[in-house]
């Protein structure tokens, strides 16, 4: 009587995780994903961030120069856009972002500085931003030919 219980209770179990994995997967077809508490949100209603440009080259430098480019974007997206944060690989860039939520349509930038003291040859930095966008992080790029200091 055991053997004939689980060998019914097999065919059962995994027919209840099949049918559960077909119905997730139904949930999410087209533009609907489910955030990290299970809610579903459609990504066409969600805000994008477009840069004019994704990478920045400040040419030659001398060294202990510092510099500062605005990388410009607007939120194609349909609704408000939110920077939680902005990184960077080295502790010799640092960036400026806007705090406020920024509406569909609207226009802002990052403000993103290299100082090249201490650095020499050719520098390539990235930075990070991190958001409630279409995808949730961007990359941009920076990048610097930092001549060596003449007082040697």
């Amino acid at each position: 009587m055991k053997k004939h219980l689980f060998a019914l209770i097999i065919p059962v179990f995994v027919l209840v995780t099949f049918i559960s994995c077909n119905s997730n997967s139904s949930s999410t077809a087209g533009n609907t994903k489910q955030d990290s508490a299970g809610v579903a949100k459609d990504n066409g209603a969600l805000p994008v961030i477009s840069f004019e440009e994704d990478f920045h080259d400040f040419g030659k430098l001398k060294a202990g120069e510092k510099v500062t480019y605005a990388f410009k974007f607007k939120n194609t997206g349909k609704s408000v856009l939110i920077i939680s944060n902005v990184g960077t690989s080295c502790g010799c860039t640092v960036s400026d972002y806007p705090k406020k939520p920024i509406q569909p349509g609207d226009a802002a930038s990052i403000d993103v500085s290299f100082n090249s003291e201490g650095k020499h040859g050719l520098q390539t930095k990235v930075i990070t931003v991190f958001s409630n966008a279409n995808p949730p992080s961007a990359t941009l790029r920076i990048q610097a030919q930092v001549d060596e200091p003449q007082d040697k």
